[in-house]
Order: C-alpha cells, then sequence, then structure tokens
C-alpha cells in the first residue's frame, strides 16, 4: 500500500480530522480520515422499505436516505453497529441482517468506507427514532425504482438500495461484513 512521504494533521474534530499529505508528484495533497459507516436497508414483513428525512447541514438541505452511521464505537463490529443504528434511527430491530457489500463514499479526499447491509425488521417499532429524524415507509419496489431513475440525492442510498434488489433475500454471518 502507497504511503505519502511526509504527512501531518492540521486539525482535529470529534468524527474526523484533516491531514496535508506530500506524495511523489503530486501538490500538496489535503485527506480527511473519517470513522467508516454502516448503511441499513430496511424492510418489513410486507416488504416495505424505512428511510430515514433529515436536516444535512453540509447540502443545506433535508435528505431522504437509508438508516446510516459511523463505526465510532471502540470495539463494535459492522454488525452490531448497523442493528444500534437501525434502532436508533427507526425505531424498528433488526431481526435478521445481510452484508451488501460496501464502498468508499468519495475516495478523492476522504477514506471513508461504508458497509451496507439489508435488514429484515418486525412489522412494528419498539422505539422511537431520535430527535430530528422522520421515518418514510414506502414500497420496496418502488425506492428501488427512484434510486435506478436517479431521484436519491445520497448515492450510499441509490447503491444500497440496487444491491439490496439483486441480493433480496439470505442470511448473515459474523465475519461476512469485512473490506
Amino acid at each position: 500500500m502507497p504511503e505519502p512521504l511526509a504527512a501531518r494533521r492540521a486539525w482535529e474534530g470529534r468524527w474526523l480530522s484533516v491531514w496535508l499529505e506530500d506524495w511523489p508528484g503530486l501538490e500538496a495533497y489535503e485527506t480527511v480520515r473519517k470513522h467508516s459507516a454502516v448503511g441499513i436497508v430496511p424492510r418489513t414483513p410486507d416488504g416495505d422499505v424505512l428511510l430515514v428525512r433529515q436536516l444535512r447541514p453540509a447540502v443545506r438541505d433535508v435528505l431522504t436516505e437509508i438508516p446510516a452511521g459511523l463505526l465510532d464505537v471502540e470495539g463494535e463490529d459492522a454488525v452490531t453497529c448497523a442493528a444500534r443504528e437501525l434502532l436508533e434511527e427507526t425505531g424498528y430491530l433488526a431481526e435478521e441482517l445481510v452484508f451488501l457489500g460496501g464502498a468508499y463514499l468519495s475516495p478523492g479526499f476522504t477514506d471513508e468506507y461504508m458497509q451496507l447491509f439489508l435488514a429484515r425488521t418486525a412489522a412494528e417499532p419498539s422505539g422511537t427514532p431520535e430527535d430530528g429524524i422522520e421515518v418514510v415507509r414506502m414500497p420496496f419496489a418502488e425506492a428501488v425504482e427512484a434510486a435506478g431513475a436517479g431521484r436519491f440525492r445520497n448515492a450510499s442510498t441509490a447503491l444500497a438500495l440496487l444491491l439490496a434488489a439483486a441480493h433480496p433475500t439470505a442470511s448473515v454471518r459474523a465475519g461476512d461484513a469485512a473490506r
């Protein structure tokens, strides 16, 4: 794996840090180091998908997305994180999780990697969503069609829905989620 000639941290925040790196043949390069993440496509027994609408300050808009979150709990694996994030954002428990794949979200400047899961949920929630989140329930086929037509502005949401459509049923084993 290639490494920069030199690197120094320019800024450190709660979830990310910015590094200035020197690479052979390139001008000084700014990279963002960030916790990796999980994203979940939750399907209910009746074939609906659960999405979340929330304000995304960076783009100054409210977006409809799959539930997702950072792998920021020490020692927590991706499967456990996916189940936790699903419950926190939607109030639904995951009865089964299926690893779909993963992707770097914007490798031109950040190392953030998102592992994607398909979840089978109960018919009704067992909790309430986090403040600021509206749960949107829609037919799975309708969401997949919207993803294929480019109507979701969040790339990980579109990718996850299309991957879930290609693998509608399976079971997860703890070691399946890997880069």
